[in-house]
């Protein structure tokens, strides 16, 4: 063999090698994606399941109100902040802790209210892009199927 036929066809087999790990990468790439986005889909399936009484208001979520579920209710952050403060000053009776309300326990609920606001917004935007997250699914698994059948 001359070099240049040996040159032709290790740079066939390179070229072969290249194109081989490519659809690899190409693959498992799209795998990987289809993997994050059924993660996604599945989890705003259980937060669609989870969260039906709080998804009646997504309206009314803007982060100045959070649903409570214990009373499947809307309540306003700043009329709250000032109910427990409220507690506080009367000293009523807390029955989860079975003393007078201070200010560390109103300090706590305070805080799990806030990031209630904000897990609600999340939780509604989840939900609300489910059927385009299905939709885009749906693309990526048919993409495999459409490029094998070339």
């Amino acid at each position: 063999m001359t070099q240049i036929s040996v040159r032709v066809v290790l740079c066939a087999i390179v070229a072969t090698a290249v194109i081989g790990l490519n659809l690899s990468w190409s693959s498992q790439a799209q795998t990987a994606d289809i993997n994050d986005l059924s993660g996604k889909i599945s989890n705003a399936k259980m937060v669609q399941q989870t969260f039906t009484g709080g998804l009646q208001h997504c309206s009314e979520f803007n982060g100045a109100n959070f649903y409570l579920q214990a009373r499947d209710r809307v309540l306003n952050l700043e009329d709250y902040h000032r109910s427990l403060n409220s507690l506080i000053l009367q000293q009523a009776y807390n029955y989860e802790t079975r003393q007078p309300w201070d200010r560390r326990e109103a300090d706590k609920r305070w805080a799990e209210a806030q990031q209630l606001a904000i897990t609600d917004i999340t939780n509604c935007q989840l939900v609300a892009s489910l059927p385009d997250m299905q939709k885009r699914l749906e693309e990526l698994q048919q993409q495999p199927a459409a490029q094998n059948s070339k």
